[in-house]
């Protein structure tokens, strides 16, 4: 058994096709289908079911193929602590974001992180959950930024804050001399929110359980289109405090708060277990610990 073998049936568990697989490998369809051939041959199990149409994991193939994922992924650490040598503050740290988080938080981050990682370079990527935690598993960013639940194996999470909802409405609208609302009231409003791949939608309307049974629910692309949509009179949002704050005040929208106990989210810090990088994971974590909550200060 070899780590060029696991690879080639993570592969064609991905792929469901071995001409695919071939390529993604850059090996021969040939030397691919000979060396899970061998490897079947010698753990004595069949991995793939194949037909002329199509190639399915059998279910003990399945438990093999998860588990060939978690040993390359620690045979990679290896060639990782070798890199990093002494210093891991000194090395790249790829960071995910989700949207809804990313446009607020990062200005506020990015200067500290100067300071308490001075040698770390950053790069940075907005996402989807799922998106984000299928590039985490893969190794292809260091760590991300999320709103909970997370619950994906293999991963450990660090609780950074919890953030309240607002609730938004057009400047002229009939709500502005309320101090505060009830999320029972939503669900006779035209509400606007993120579209479904956003889970920041599913945050609300579990917040909120009479959206659900609305029909007059309009979807956008970003939060600030849904804020130039509430401004512009097209129905009312809910947003997370930060996308409120002060440096985002716009005259032509309300900012309401709702009734205690008011909904909110817990953003948490995402990283594998077999990371290499955990020094740096907690550095990233204590910066944004550091962040004084007036930061996302709201002007009702």
């Amino acid at each position: 058994m070899t780590l060029s073998e696991l690879k080639f049936i993570i592969a064609v568990a991905h792929e469901k096709n071995f001409r695919k697989a071939a390529e993604k490998c850059f090996v021969s369809q040939p030397a691919l289908s000979l060396a899970i051939k061998k490897l079947e041959d010698e753990l004595n199990i069949i991995l793939f079911e194949r037909s002329r149409t199509e190639v399915t994991v059998t279910p003990a193939g399945l438990l093999i193929v998860n588990q060939a994922m978690v040993v390359l992924d620690e045979a990679a650490k290896i060639k990782e602590l070798a890199k990093l040598g002494d210093s891991q503050l000194t090395q790249p740290f790829k960071l995910g974001l989700i949207y809804s988080i990313a446009p607020y938080l990062l200005p506020l981050i990015i200067p500290k992180l100067r300071v308490n990682a001075p040698s770390m370079p950053f790069e940075i990527e907005e996402n989807i959950t799922k998106n984000l935690e299928d590039k985490l598993k893969k190794g292809n960013i260091d760590a991300a930024i999320i709103a909970l639940p997370f619950e994906v194996s293999g991963t450990e999470l660090i609780d950074l804050y919890d953030e309240e909802f607002v609730v938004v409405v057009p400047a002229d609208h009939v709500w502005t001399k309320k101090k505060a609302i009830q999320s029972s009231q939503l669900s006779k409003e035209k509400v606007l929110l993120l579209d479904n791949t956003h889970c920041f939608s599913s945050q609300v309307k579990e917040a909120c359980p009479g959206l659900s049974k609305s029909s007059e629910i309009q979807l956008g692309n970003s939060l600030e289109t849904i804020r130039n949509m509430v401004a512009s009179n097209l129905g009312i949002s809910v947003l997370p405090r930060s996308a409120c704050s002060l440096k985002h005040e716009n005259k032509l929208v309300k900012i309401i708060p709702f009734e205690r106990p008011a909904p909110f989210r817990r953003v948490a810090l995402a990283f594998r277990k077999s990371s290499a990088k955990k020094e740096a994971v907690s550095v990233v974590a204590k910066t944004i610990k550091e962040i004084n909550t007036k930061s996302f200060e709201v002007e009702y």
